[in-house]
């Protein structure tokens, strides 16, 4: 198992970050919160999961050990792959769904592309005892992330809208939609952060169905 990769940021896209270690390039798949966090050229450290397929291997990326180790245990449900446990953790902090999951609460996991109400349920059914109690620690895959150029964040969430898979014309109504929040955040001379916006993008998303 690869348990974490470390190095400098050679490229990022839309879900993926290359890592050069030892003059390797890794290929990461990560979630829209961990990327933001990643800058070309400066070094990173992420927890990984490699998960092994009959036509593929693909790593995996997280912020921290509490991501990985929640993405491994969302796959122990039946119908959870590893792109759903992923879709998951971009909306949800490790601890935001422990509670979500002791609590037995279907709208936070419908919030969720790709999951739909029976969806919801059956999963609280299947995993309410195993992700454990909320310890309060652990980085939030969205709302933790490293704040955005303020120039850029409309193309940045767009982006990870549509990597979540929502369409284009969906995605370009929730960066409207949260676009007063950002505005009003650089108004007063902040930054506006990827993750938070993110997070109430798929708010409004949910909202509009």
């Amino acid at each position: 198992m690869i348990a974490f990769v470390s190095g400098p940021v050679a490229a990022l896209a839309p879900d993926t970050a290359v890592v050069e270690v030892g003059g390797v390039g890794m290929a990461v798949q990560c979630t829209p919160g961990t990327l933001a966090r990643l800058t070309v050229g400066e070094p990173a450290r992420l927890a990984t999961s490699l998960v092994v397929r009959e036509d593929s291997l693909t790593l995996y990326g997280f912020a921290d050990d509490d991501e990985r180790q929640t993405f491994e245990l969302l796959q122990t449900a039946s119908g959870v792959g590893p792109r759903l446990a992923q879709a998951m953790l971009a909306v949800h902090s490790p601890d935001a769904l422990r509670r979500a999951f002791a609590a037995g609460d279907e709208k936070a996991l419908t919030a969720v592309p790709g999951i739909g109400k029976k969806g919801a349920q059956k999963l609280l059914l299947e995993l309410k005892d195993r992700l454990g109690a909320p310890v309060g620690g652990g980085t939030a895959a969205v709302a933790s992330a490293a704040p955005a150029a303020a120039a850029g964040w409309r193309d940045q969430l767009h982006t990870a809208l549509v990597g979540l898979g929502y369409a284009p014309r969906e995605a370009d109504g929730a960066v409207e939609a949260v676009a007063p929040q950002a505005e009003a955040v650089a108004a007063e001379g902040g930054t506006p952060q990827v993750g938070q916006l993110l997070r109430a993008a798929l708010q409004s998303l949910n909202r509009a169905r």
